[in-house]
């Protein structure tokens, strides 16, 4: 047959009504119901259609005889696509890449209890808005503020105690935290994540005024939230003081007007700003703020409710910090140190916050019940000091030796695994079609590296922890990395020197395994 004359081969591909009579599509109807196979019947046909004008099917020359293949894989071409068309989009995956809040993979992985409080409120009706007392309409965020005021009301709460605090048990330590007007009720309100929290904040506290805040603050975190944006978008106005470098608390003294109403601190989460600097402390603003009558806020971004010195992180303010040297108003992410679901946290004065509460962009932001259910959990987790319950605080505490001997017992099994196939065909990674690699060319190591909090979080701190270091004769790393990645689940890793890297302090104990079977299937 000529190929160029394709006519013929057009009037080969059966119509969709003929496919869906045939046997094996009437299994998918029965299983996955007929508008779904109907799409995928069509999704596929179309395809075949393009392949052929194009000249080409599967790769191969068109021609009769190539089409006649495609013909007869079509029920199986079809499964595929509504299996495909059918599975979700956002699946699990292993992250070993030693990033703990990796923003990308969704952060803060959260505790079994908050996923078991999760299903219990969403599969049934709850009291989300309803007082048992009264029965009458109630307030959604009652549900966390009661623990929130456990864990941030408590003015002699030890900050060696595991809660992300630092005032201890010195008298002089607690004097200052109480003159600082600490005894005052704290509160709490939750919207659906920090940008929102900081956007309520400025509109309820400054809106029509100016906000003063340092040059050297003004950051920009990932997805292009920009404080000036935000401010601007809050209706209040930006009044920069100091230098990128060196700002002094005269420099907010000298800026105060009638039209202040508020002085803003913003954690440098994500960067440091080292050398030639200064920076006024906290107690030093919060003295201002008291002296000028202007409430001070302070845009934590992570904000720890756990003491991060104690696994060797220092330099990252706890909401406890700043609450007790007297900051008014603490924003805070819920989704990255504290170890909960996405969501913005306000904490602070309680007349300030029911400014914010009252405010109608407070009903635009809000959350809905799962958020409340797992950040509820997740609160419960700090009130009993159960902090191994939470993903995030377990993988920070785990130790460099802790680490090393899974990668050992993984590498070990690994090995083993991979000597037990044959060369030639191996099988890929579940769910993957086979890959032909040479046999003995995978090269397993341990070496020392470094996690590290991410999430915007302690850029500068490292935790140290054991590699395992993937390397393969035949393959590249980056082809290696590719593999790993198209498995079930896909295994998220990094690559660095020519070499993949895993990182055992983000892998959950319980995908080990997965990591041993993936690992033997690249032999």
């Amino acid at each position: 047959m000529v190929i160029g004359d394709k006519s013929v081969l057009f009037q080969k591909l059966p119509s969709t009504d003929e496919l869906l009579r045939q046997p094996e599509i009437q299994a998918l109807i029965e299983s996955d119901g007929h508008a779904a196979v109907a799409e995928c019947i069509r999704v596929v046909l179309a395809r075949l259609r393009q392949e052929i004008a194009n000249g080409r099917i599967a790769g191969a020359e068109l021609n009769e005889k190539s089409l006649d293949l495609a013909l007869g894989g079509l029920s199986a071409a079809i499964e595929r696509q509504l299996r495909q068309s059918l599975r979700y989009s956002l699946l699990p995956v292993i992250n070993a890449t030693g990033v703990i809040l990796h923003t990308n993979l969704g952060r803060a992985p959260l505790a079994g209890e908050a996923l078991d409080h999760i299903r219990a409120t969403a599969s049934s009706y709850s009291n989300l808005e309803f007082d048992f007392d009264t029965g009458e309409r109630g307030k959604r965020d009652v549900h966390v503020d009661r623990l929130f005021r456990k864990l941030l009301n408590d003015p002699l709460l030890p900050g060696d105690s595991g809660v992300g605090g630092r005032v201890g048990n010195d008298p002089a330590e607690i004097s200052t935290a109480a003159s600082n007007g600490r005894s005052a009720s704290i509160s709490t309100i939750v919207v659906n994540n920090n940008a929102a929290a900081v956007l309520l904040a400025l509109n309820s506290l400054a809106e029509g005024g100016e906000v003063i805040v340092s040059r050297g603050e003004l950051v920009e975190i990932g997805g292009s939230f920009r404080i000036p944006d935000v401010m601007q978008k809050s209706n209040a106005s930006l009044r920069e003081v100091g230098t990128t470098n060196r700002t002094r608390i005269a420099d907010y003294e000298r800026a105060i007007n009638d039209r202040t109403r508020l002085l803003l601190r913003v954690h440098r989460s994500n960067f440091e700003i080292t050398g030639f600097t200064e920076q006024p402390g906290l107690d030093a603003l919060v003295a201002l703020a008291r002296r000028r009558n202007v409430p001070l806020m302070e845009d934590l971004g992570s904000g720890a409710l756990f003491d991060l010195r104690s696994v060797g992180i220092n330099g990252e303010p706890g909401v406890l910090d700043s609450l007790r040297v007297g900051v008014d108003v603490v924003t805070y992410s819920g989704d990255k140190l504290l170890g909960g679901p996405q969501a913005g946290l306000i904490s602070g004065r309680a007349d300030l916050v029911a400014r914010m509460r009252s405010n109608s962009l407070f009903r635009a932001l809000r959350v809905d019940k799962l958020t409340y259910a797992a950040l509820g959990a997740t609160l419960l987790a700090y009130v009993k000091r159960d902090h191994d319950a939470l993903p995030v605080l377990r993988m920070m505490r785990l130790s460099k030796d802790e680490i090393a001997r899974r990668a050992e017992a993984i590498v070990a099994e690994a090995e083993t695994s991979a000597a037990r196939v044959v060369a030639g065909l191996r099988p890929a990674l579940t769910g993957q079609s086979p890959v032909t690699t040479p046999a003995g060319h995978l090269k397993l190591e341990l070496c020392d590296g470094e996690s590290v909090v991410g999430g915007g979080a302690a850029p500068s701190a490292v935790l140290p922890t054991r590699l395992i270091a993937v390397s393969h004769a035949e393959l590249s790393a980056d082809r290696l990395n590719t593999l790993l990645r198209a498995g079930a689940p896909p295994i998220i890793a990094r690559v660095e020197e020519g070499r993949v890297l895993l990182d055992l302090r983000t892998v959950f104990p319980e995908q080990d395994a997965n990591l041993v079977t993936a690992l033997a299937s690249l032999g």
